[in-house]
């Protein structure tokens, strides 16, 4: 098992760091001029060499990249472009204030999806299962973005049940108040992934309810009722905990859209800012965050899943 696990860590090592890479020299290629857009319209071209000297943009791509990688080993992000400040001071309050709306998503993605397929599996075959299962999957194929612009208009401009701003006015605000305002773009990104979990919640316990254990029990005498509690959710859930670590990473992929949408000063609204302004530091440090996140809640999914699954784990012992 530990050696699995070490294969596992150093596959995402080299994942992050093809990804930082590859995002490195995508940024050097793209059109348009990091000097050109801090100084603005009618700069000298002795002001954009100049600035150009100041900020290392005029050494070899290596050279930068080089010290780019090291720095960041050191824990220094480096300096924003657009505000001159310490990158990480930029990302880190931001990335404090995704993690709150991921978080409250988290809360209400799980109990709602796992109880759905749950409901789902022992109704099988009936209207309940078959307005879960198709509902479900109907609204994970809409954008997360269209249910946020979606709620905005019609439960908050339309209706006005809904404040149309992921984060209060007020500073002085409670936790109550923030959830409040927090709530229409967890709901987004719960559809979005309701129907997947709920899915793979409701065939582990199919699967369970048809095993010989459960038939077991029940001819000896256990009810029905108890059977399930005691041996069905036990053993159709593991699985479905490793499925629901792996959809953390697309809960982070939403989280850009939607908080774009509701006016949410988190990670993804700082780095589409950093994008319009060319910031490379600002942008390399937050796909190097972003891509960390993903690839080891990802690690942890392929562990919990190992763990989990008596097949994989013996395959991994062997």
């Amino acid at each position: 098992m530990l050696r699995y696990f070490l294969k596992r860590l150093g596959l995402s090592l080299v994942t992050v760091l093809i990804v930082a890479t590859v995002v490195f020299f995508m940024m050097r290629i793209l059109p348009g001029d990091a000097a050109r857009r801090i100084l603005g319209k009618g700069t000298t071209e002795e002001q954009l060499v100049a600035l150009r000297e100041q900020l290392g943009l005029n050494r070899p791509l290596v050279v930068q990249f080089w010290d780019w990688i090291t720095s960041t080993l050191r824990g220094d992000l480096g300096q924003s472009l657009q505000y001159s400040s310490d990158v990480g001071e930029l990302l880190f309050p931001a990335i404090g204030y995704s993690a709150r709306l991921a978080a409250l998503a988290f809360v209400l993605i799980v109990p709602i999806s796992v109880t759905g397929g749950v409901v789902a599996a022992l109704n099988r075959g009936k209207a309940i299962d078959r307005v879960i299962t198709v509902g479900g999957l109907s609204a994970a194929v809409i954008p997360e973005f269209v249910w946020a612009v979606t709620f905005v208009l019609v439960f908050g401009v339309t209706l006005e049940w809904f404040p149309v701003t992921a984060f209060p006015d007020d500073p002085a605000a409670g936790f109550l108040d923030y959830v409040w305002h927090l709530l229409l773009p967890s709901i987004a990104l719960l559809l979005v992934l309701f129907g997947y979990i709920a899915r793979i919640a409701r065939a582990g316990v199919i699967e369970a309810l048809e095993s010989d254990y459960m038939r077991t029990a029940v001819l000896k005498g256990m009810t029905r009722r108890a059977a399930i509690w005691r041996h069905v959710m036990r053993n159709a859930m593991l699985p479905t905990i490793a499925v629901i670590a792996g959809q953390i990473p697309y809960l982070v992929g939403g989280l850009v859209a939607v908080e774009v949408v509701f006016n949410y000063p988190g990670f993804g609204t700082v780095l589409l800012t950093a994008v319009g302004g060319r910031d490379y530091p600002m942008l390399q440090a937050g796909v190097l965050i972003t891509s960390s996140v993903i690839v080891g809640f990802q690690l942890l999914a392929d562990m919990l899943f190992a763990m989990l699954n008596p097949r994989i784990r013996t395959a991994v012992a062997e």
